[in-house]
Order: structure tokens, then sequence, then C-alpha cells
């Protein structure tokens, strides 16, 4: 039985992935929503001194209270920075990583670092670090509004409804989360890893095909046979707007199905598709 530990982005609780955890469970599954410090409605522990260390402390004690052997992690957004340093800490007992629409971090990196010195996209970038700039009290980023939300959060697929409630429950996020940076110590260099993406309005699979074949020493690893892909055609919040194709890629992923990237100077054909 695999058991899936689903960790939310920014402003996010375990709420946001209630529909996908029931359809893992329907399929025999077990499914585990994490709430970060901070947010859902653990929103009122957070506070300035609330950083990346305290979120992965928290997977890390979620791991250690799951009583399947091993867990398939899966982080959406921001989460895949605590996600990576919690399998960093228990690499024994995480078979996977599945990044939903998420960046995948560096060592010493915090995710406003990334996104100050690699975020390609100019208008998100200082969206991004003006939220960051203009904390609340010098620690809280607040959420987009309902209007910012329809206007660049990218929800295609989402109803207005579940738009509504998506920001209705959204937390602000602690700075420290964002402004600590990641350190690793190779706990996850051999890991199986796995990257969903949403294609509508973003990219797909084609991105890596293109950074391998730059040569970029930084990007070989996702050429490994490690690692594989999937696309979903919906917007950044697929746990909402398709549940059950999301789940199904999940359940995909965590028995090693997904396609595969040929590595630079590699014939590409030779690529597997599964």
């Amino acid at each position: 039985m695999t058991a899936f530990v689903l960790v939310p982005g920014t402003h996010m609780g375990g709420w946001l992935w209630r529909e996908v955890a029931d359809r893992l469970r329907e399929s025999g599954a077990e499914a585990y929503e994490a709430t970060l410090t901070g947010m859902g409605d653990r929103r009122h522990l957070a506070g300035p001194g609330t950083d990346l260390e305290t979120h992965i402390e928290d997977l890390v004690q979620l791991i250690d209270h799951v009583d399947a052997p091993e867990v398939v992690l899966v982080a959406h957004c921001y989460g895949s920075y605590p996600t990576l340093g919690a399998a960093d800490r228990r690499p024994e007992r995480v078979s996977r990583i599945v990044y939903v629409d998420a960046p995948l971090p560096q060592d010493g990196y915090s995710m406003l670092g990334q996104v100050r010195e690699q975020m390609p996209d100019e208008a998100t970038r200082d969206r991004m670090l003006l939220r960051a700039e203009q904390a609340e009290e010098g620690w809280r980023m607040m959420p987009p509004s309902l209007e910012e939300s329809r206007n660049w959060a990218n929800v295609v697929g989402v109803s207005e409804e579940a738009l509504v409630r998506l920001n209705s429950l959204a937390a602000p996020q602690p700075l420290g989360t964002f402004a600590q940076p990641l350190r690793l110590s190779g706990g996850t260099d051999e890991m199986p890893m796995t990257g969903v993406f949403c294609t509508a309005g973003g990219p797909g699979i084609e991105m890596v095909e293109a950074l391998v074949a730059s040569g970029d020493p930084r990007f070989r690893e996702l050429a490994e046979p490690r690692w594989s892909y999937f696309e979903l055609a919906t917007g950044h919040w697929p746990m909402l707007s398709c549940p059950d194709e999301l789940a199904a890629v999940l359940r995909r992923a965590a028995a090693d199905e997904g396609r595969r990237v040929a590595a630079a100077g590699q014939d590409a054909g030779r690529a597997a598709a599964v």
C-alpha cells in the first residue's frame, strides 16, 4: 500500500489536497494532507521566527508518525522547499518526491533567492519580490486578493466557487519560509523524482528537454533514469481543477511510470515514454 504525504504551497493548508486525498484513499492508498505551521487551521501558530526549518521539521515529524515504511512526498509550488529538506533528513523513509507545478530547489538558495536570480518572467519576479518587501510587521506576506488571483495566478480550470474558497482560506506566509536558504546534506542525490507540469499557460516537458540539451551541468541530473515526467493540461491548481487526473498521475508516478528525457547528445528517440 502506497502512502502519500501531500504538501501544499504558498498561503495554503492541507485542506487544498482534500479531493485528491479522497481519491487516493478510494484507490487503496494512504494519504496524509500536511498543514505547515502558520498555514490553514494552524495559522494562529505563525510568528516572526517561523521559517523554512520550521516547515521542514513539520514534515519530518509527520513522516516519523506515519506507520508505512516508506512514503511518497508530493509537493506543490513553495512546498517543494520543505519537502526536499525533509526528504534529505529522512531519505530512508522516502521512496519518491513528486513536484506538482513546483520549482526545483537548490542547496544554499532560498525561494526568494531563486526567484531573484533565476525567475525568467520579469513581471512575476517583481510581484513576488514586492510582496516580500511589503510584508506586514516585517514578516507576514499577505496573500493576493481575489482579483489578483483571477489576473495572474493561472487559475485555468478552477471554478469560481473554488477560487473564492481558495482566496478566503489563504493565510499570510511567514517571510522566513521564503527567505531562509535550504541546506542539504546529499541525502536525496539518488532519490527517485517526478515532475508534473501544468501546461495551460506554462511550460511542459519540452522545457526540461531544452535545459538538458543546453549542456549546462546544473540540469544534467534531469535526464537521469531516476527522473520521470508528466503533463496535465490545466492551470497551477490541478488539485482543484482536475483531482481525478492528478490522483491518477500520482499513482502512476509512485509506480515509477512517466516519460524520461534523453541526456544531452543522446538520441531523443531512446528516451523512455511510459
